[in-house]
């Protein structure tokens, strides 16, 4: 099975609605983790509301310190403005989408966010589908 790891700075806005989306979209066919950098005490308020309306409910995840294991062990790391914090390790593919950080913002803004980061998940999934064991 595919693995994808999320990564960002706080683990509590962007690679969580990224995480909580590939699990809801994907199911059980895509293996799913998410971490930061310099992991927050709580997930994002706003992010919980927001993803609640699109009925994905991340209020019990808490936020987790990256680790190389987490790295090593997935097949495709997205990074979300962690820069240079993430290990690097050959054979794995790395992507780095630019986002605003949720952290902050209104709930207007984290829609906003959250619909790009849906969007990007969507065309994750069909990508990894296509490929399949080459990624």
């Amino acid at each position: 099975m595919p693995s994808v790891l999320f990564v960002c700075v706080h683990n509590a806005g962007r690679s969580q609605m990224a995480a909580g989306y590939l699990s809801h979209l994907a199911g059980n066919t895509i293996e799913v983790r998410s971490a930061g950098s310099a992991p927050a005490d709580s997930i994002n308020l706003a992010v919980v509301e927001a993803m609640l309306e699109e009925g994905i409910d991340l209020s019990t995840q808490k936020p987790k310190i990256l680790t190389a294991d987490a790295v090593e062990a997935s097949d495709v790391v997205i990074t979300m403005g962690c820069g240079d914090a993430c290990p690097f390790f050959p054979g794995k593919r790395y992507l780095d989408w630019q986002l605003n950080d949720p952290a902050g913002q209104g709930l207007d803004a984290v829609r906003s966010i959250r619909d790009e980061i849906r969007r990007r998940i969507e065309y994750l999934i069909t990508e990894i589908r296509s490929q399949g064991s080459t990624l």
